[in-house]
């Protein structure tokens, strides 16, 4: 039997459309390839966007704002020195977007200006601090992205 052009190129479509289709299949039933949200809660922090947005302005108006410093501890947050740290009280939320088995949250109960993240609860690599806290009244949302 002799191919002619037309046979080439409808076999070759075929063989196309069948690696297309392979690779579909593979990539949305297999579990080594995981499709996770960012948040599980996607629509409910949508709503909650315009306090965010009204919190962060707060957190930029401040002169001292909360600052990150890297030591051998770990991480530590210090807030502004002009507030009453009894008075702060809110949470603090670590995200890592490589691995959400690593994300944790702690409440803000201070003892002192700062607050220290113990080096064994951060592995190296990329993480999103996100710092929601209240202080008379007020809410504060403070965000960074950093690199342990």
């Amino acid at each position: 039997m002799k191919l002619n052009w037309g046979t080439g190129i409808v076999i070759s479509i075929i063989a196309f459309m069948s690696f297309i289709m392979y690779f579909v299949i593979t990539m949305s039933t297999k579990q080594g390839y995981n499709h996770d949200l960012v948040t599980e809660k996607y629509y409910q922090k949508e709503l909650d966007f315009q306090q965010n947005i009204e919190a962060t302005k707060n957190a930029k108006r401040l002169k001292n704002n909360i600052t990150i410093n890297k030591s051998k501890e770990g991480l530590i947050i210090n807030f502004p020195k002009d507030f009453d740290y009894k008075k702060i009280k809110g949470k603090m939320f670590l995200y890592r977007p490589s691995n959400k088995q690593l994300d944790f949250e702690i409440p803000l109960s201070l003892s002192n200006t700062y607050l220290l993240v113990p080096e064994n609860r951060l592995l190296g690599g990329r993480w999103n601090i996100t710092i929601s806290w209240q202080y008379k009244g007020r809410n504060y949302l403070f965000k960074e992205e950093l690199i342990y």
